[in-house]
């Protein structure tokens, strides 16, 4: 896992990308909505650009048009030379790191709040890359402060060794918004004004931030990736079942042995056989069928997280 250092002067630089998937729509209509009216993501400290970020997978909705943008943020295909049969969404990520860093640079821009949906039911989930992220952590625990009505479920994806790979990671530090459940290509209303006002705390945590808030230690829970679970599946590769009903729409609740998993188009029913308790997420989401993926298993962890120290407010 990555270890960022805490920002020690005020951040000056954000983004807010919507569209990395071009069916995730609140994401899309927000970054068009803010390309609109760029002066709601303005605080007093920094300045905040609205990027859309894949516009050809948008104008198509469709999640991608040739491979998945959010994969492709990685050194092999950002420093690779360019060739005439390169994917768009690999000409795409190498422009946002253009835009937006270059990556691991001091010129790279100092935060990035990416927006998806997600067809799985996983409420407002927040994803950052590892429990090291000191200042994501604390970003996460204040808007788990300030929308208490709401669960907001932190999940750590990066595993350990593992290059980061979203676009977020082109910036210095960043962090994704994760919403759902909402079929691809479909508004919602609750959705979009959820993210919007999420959003917008975020910046103002940023914003508290520049101004010298201090924000004391705390402990927080969160969940990381054990292993990520294929359909069943039969002998030439077809699906031989799907996500039990008594699972389905179970995101962040305990899997314990013994308990239903799959459901075989034959009537058998699939018993989950670790031994350990998971906590599956990303249950049946419709982009991963391609991906070989029904699920994701976590474990549910707590960790301290040291204090985020003040800065001095400038002048």
């Amino acid at each position: 896992m990555c270890s960022l250092p805490v920002p020690r002067e005020p951040l000056r630089r954000v983004a807010v990308t919507g569209g990395t998937h071009g069916n995730e729509m609140s994401g899309v209509y927000l970054a068009r909505h803010w390309l609109r009216a760029p002066a709601e993501l303005q605080r007093p400290s920094f300045s905040t650009m609205p990027v859309l970020a894949n516009p050809e997978a948008t104008a198509a909705c469709r999640r991608y048009v040739g491979r998945d943008l959010n994969r492709t943020f990685t050194s092999s295909f950002l420093t690779a030379r360019p060739t005439p049969e390169d994917p768009y969404e690999v000409t795409r990520a190498r422009e946002l790191n253009q835009l937006l860093g270059p990556k691991a640079s001091g010129l790279a821009f100092d935060f990035v709040v990416d927006l998806h949906n997600t067809t799985a039911n996983m409420g407002t989930c927040l994803i950052a890359d590892s429990a090291h992220n000191v200042f994501a952590m604390h970003l996460c625990r204040h808007l788990q402060l300030q929308s208490p009505e709401l669960p907001c479920p932190v999940f750590l994806y990066q595993l350990p060794g593992e290059e980061s790979y979203s676009i977020d990671s082109v910036a210095k530090n960043g962090m994704a918004l994760e919403l759902g459940p909402q079929p691809q290509g479909v508004l919602r209303a609750d959705l979009f004004l959820r993210m919007k006002s999420l959003v917008g705390k975020a910046l103002d945590f940023i914003e508290l931030f520049n101004q010298g808030t201090a924000f004391p230690a705390f402990e927080m829970d969160a969940y990381r990736t054990v292993s990520r679970v294929d359909f069943p599946r039969t002998e030439d590769g077809d699906l031989a079942g799907t996500v039990h009903p008594e699972l389905q729409d179970r995101d962040f609740q305990p899997l314990r042995t013994g308990a239903p998993m799959f459901q075989l188009f034959s009537g058998k029913t699939v018993l989950y056989e670790g031994e350990a308790t998971v906590y599956p997420i990303f249950i049946n989401e419709a982009a991963y069928y391609e991906k070989g993926i029904a699920l994701i298993q976590t474990e549910k962890f707590t960790f301290p997280v040291p204090a985020l120290p003040p800065l001095s407010p400038d002048p």
